[in-house]
């Protein structure tokens, strides 16, 4: 089994089921005491902000604000670089925990000895 799981998520609202799939997998990979870090970029950057994921819903889901708590608790979530800028989203809009990082800190995790690395 990996050590460490590397996730990113293109999908925000536009996707939600893709959306969804990658912070349950991120949660249930925590809660599995996997090493996590899940990205944050395209459409799912919105989900940065605080109050965003509250406006997520998909049945027969876990509420996206729930899922996020649980990463945040024992993993870690970066919001990429350039997905802030577009929207104009800096490191003090952003939820407490969540970090701003760019594509040469993603394939530096994504690379690490032991990591699997998961896109949706």
């Amino acid at each position: 089994m990996a050590k460490k799981l590397v996730i990113k998520v293109t999908a925000g609202a536009d996707a939600p089921e893709r959306c969804s799939q990658a912070f349950t997998v991120a949660a249930v990979a925590v809660a599995s005491g996997v090493e996590v870090s899940l990205w944050l970029t395209g459409e799912s950057s919105w989900f940065a902000l605080p109050g965003r994921a509250a406006e997520f819903n998909l049945p027969h889901a876990a509420p996206l604000p729930d899922l996020i708590d649980s990463i945040l608790a024992a993993g870690q979530i970066t919001l990429c670089t350039q997905c802030a800028a577009r929207r104009e989203i800096t490191e003090k809009d952003v939820l407490d925990g969540v970090r701003i990082a760019g594509a040469q800190v993603f394939v530096q995790e994504a690379m690490t000895d032991g990591t699997q690395a998961l896109v949706y």
